[in-house]
């Protein structure tokens, strides 16, 4: 064997070596944060089985990577590489003036809002954990804001991951300082400054090799900028979605629950107008009842006495046809001497008379009486009478 092929051999070794203690390291820092993470909230525990497969991936596809780039041209690898910006150089200032100026309750309210329409941990100035950071710093021994910050570093552990896969160092240098400032012992921090370093360093080998001028990079951030954009734009379009959702269904209930409240009340209310009108009635009947036990005695027709009886008027057709003829009326007349009903026994010719008789005695008047006296009345009709 040539010397050459042996020392192919040891280096692809090294690089199979290197790949896997890559792999090896995500996994262990994967599992100390499940581990830490169990009793930090229910809601992380769903999340953290798709979590592990993604952080899994993105360290293989790192791990890959480094491993392929090793076989470079001798010559070039021994060429100094070009300074590149340290990883662990934090922003400026991690969270920013705006959100540490903010109250306590408007820091609370403020993540949630964030929580809930998927802002994380981007744009940087409004994302939750700025938020759970600064009210960290205004109180510090606040359980719930532990939590809340434990829960979302996968999210950013993650993010940083990718960040650094697309070359986008600002964002990935900014992810590192929320990380940072949140834990500075998370087990991930270690590999993620290497990683980040290693990556401005082929970076930054790769723009030597290939001349990129400025112009390239500037539209290469900006389409970083705007992919960052759309990616917040689409995450909070879904979040409104599903908020509307909500608050159609809500409110659906609410107006439901309404018309079972309008529709019981009318219940009642008919109910009762029921039993008000089944109490009159009672009332009415009872009062009749001792009205009735009250007379000494039951009229009679003979003792009827007329205070009005007005002629029926001649119908017109019957009048001019010479027609004449008579009509046996039954009648009741009231206690107050009223007619309360009338109806045709008989009419000669038939239903020729019946509606004049029995409109004439509807209008009759009798003296007051003990009692209802019902009796019989023949209406005679005489053309020319």
């Amino acid at each position: 064997m040539a010397p050459g092929d042996a020392g192919e051999r040891d280096k692809g070794g090294c690089w199979h070596k290197t790949c896997l203690q890559i792999i090896d390291s995500s996994q262990q820092e994967i599992t100390v944060m499940s581990v830490a993470q169990d009793n930090a909230s229910p809601s992380f525990r769903l999340l953290r089985d798709g979590f592990r497969h993604a952080a899994l991936s993105v360290a293989l596809v790192l791990a890959i990577t480094a491993c392929g780039g090793d076989k470079a041209d001798p010559e070039t690898a021994a060429q100094p590489a070009p300074a590149a910006t340290t990883a662990t150089q934090a922003p400026a200032q991690v969270v920013s003036a705006q959100v540490a100026a903010m109250s306590v309750d408007q820091l609370r309210e403020a993540a949630r809002a964030a929580q809930l329409e998927q802002r994380m941990y981007a744009p940087a100035g409004n994302n939750a954990m700025e938020y759970y950071l600064a009210l960290r710093d205004k109180q510090p021994n606040d359980a719930a804001v532990a939590s809340a910050l434990t829960d979302l570093m996968p999210y950013a552990l993650i993010a940083t991951e990718q960040s650094i896969a697309r070359d986008d160092f600002p964002e990935a240098q900014r992810l590192f300082a929320l990380m940072e400032k949140t834990d500075k012992a998370a087990p991930a921090l270690p590999r993620l400054k290497q990683s980040l370093t290693d990556a401005q360093t082929s970076f930054a080998q790769r723009q030597q090799q290939t001349e990129v001028d400025a112009e390239t990079e500037k539209a290469r951030l900006a389409k970083l900028e705007e992919d960052r954009r759309k990616e917040q734009e689409e995450a909070q379009r879904k979040a409104a979605e599903r908020l509307a959702q909500q608050a159609t269904q809500q409110e659906a209930a609410q107006q439901l629950a309404a018309q079972q409240a309008a529709a019981q009340r009318e219940a009642e209310q008919r109910l009762a107008a029921e039993r008000e009108a089944a109490q009159r009635e009672a009332a009415q009947r009872e009062a009749a009842q001792r009205a009735a036990q009250a007379q000494p005695a039951t009229a009679t027709a003979s003792d009827l006495r007329a205070i009005s009886t007005p002629s029926p008027k001649y119908p017109l057709e019957a009048q001019r046809a010479g027609i004449s003829g008579e009509v046996l009326v039954e009648f009741t007349v009231a206690t107050d001497g009223s007619v309360s009903a009338a109806r045709v026994v008989r009419g000669n010719p038939p239903r020729t008379f019946d509606r004049e008789a029995l409109s004439a005695v509807k209008r009759w008047r009798f003296q007051p009486v003990a009692s209802p006296v019902t009796t019989r009345r023949t209406i005679g009709f005489k053309p020319g009478a």
